[in-house]
């Protein structure tokens, strides 16, 4: 029987995540894995898109500006920094967990090291600061062949974590991932897919929860992407024993 501890879509939201790893025993204050974490007893999964901040109030704070100008390349420039200094201390938390911390890949994160495919916050506000061809800053190598690294689902006891969805398709970022309506509302539109993909229970992030977490009992699902409501979700978990709580930091 092990606890899981799966948090949202992170969106440079650093210090949120920090909190919810130490008020669920993962980390301690010096940013380190606890021995629950790196003994196996608890497994820490973390939905992906680590990467771009969600909105342009978040990149000017981050860039300490009145307001943020995507096309001032110093402005772009400092966001990359701020984002691939915390990429460095979360990367040497997994590296020091011992294989439990797992790192499922978002789109932001393939998008941010490949550039296939621009993408924008909701308000249009592009994420170009990863993009040296638009004045940005490349993520360094290292960083970038450990998110090349990062797994596209992971599997629990029956339950299924992934960035998106319960289906192979939404776990691969192409044009059909991008045009696919049922890519962000396929779990208040056909939520049966879960069950029909045969999970015991599925855990995903990518759509943001604005009331916080969703949990599905009926279809055995939950939508985790809510740091910004402050909450993340936990589970214990064996073959015999499914249980799960939203926690409120």
């Amino acid at each position: 029987m092990i606890k899981v501890i799966a948090l949202g879509d992170v969106h440079g939201m650093w210090a949120e995540l920090w909190r919810a790893l130490r008020l669920a025993l993962a980390a301690d204050g010096m940013f380190e894995p606890t021995a629950p974490v790196v003994e196996g007893r608890f497994q820490v999964i973390v939905m992906g898109d680590l990467v771009h901040y969600k909105d342009e109030q978040s990149y000017a704070r981050m860039v300490g500006q009145e307001y943020y100008d995507p096309s001032d390349a110093e402005q772009l420039q400092r966001a990359a920094r701020a984002q691939i200094r915390e990429l460095y201390r979360f990367k040497d938390y997994v590296d020091k967990a011992n294989g439990n911390v797992t790192v499922i890949l978002g789109n932001h994160d393939e998008a941010a090291i490949n550039h296939d495919y621009e993408l924008s916050t909701r308000g249009g506000l592009r994420h170009d600061e990863f993009n040296a061809k638009r004045g940005g800053l490349e993520i360094p190598q290292d960083l970038a062949s450990w998110i090349e690294g990062f797994p596209r689902k992971k599997v629990i006891h029956g339950v299924q974590f992934a960035h998106a969805g319960p289906l192979p398709g939404m776990q691969y970022f192409d044009d059909f991932f991008y045009h696919d309506g049922d890519t962000k509302n396929w779990w208040q539109n056909k939520p049966e897919l879960v069950k029909q993909a045969g999970h015991r229970f599925g855990v995903y992030g990518h759509t943001v929860m604005e009331q916080g977490v969703h949990v599905d009992k009926e279809n055995h699902f939950a939508m985790i992407d809510a740091l910004t409501q402050k909450q993340f979700f936990e589970m214990i978990l064996s073959e015999e024993r499914l249980d799960y709580r939203v926690m409120q930091f």
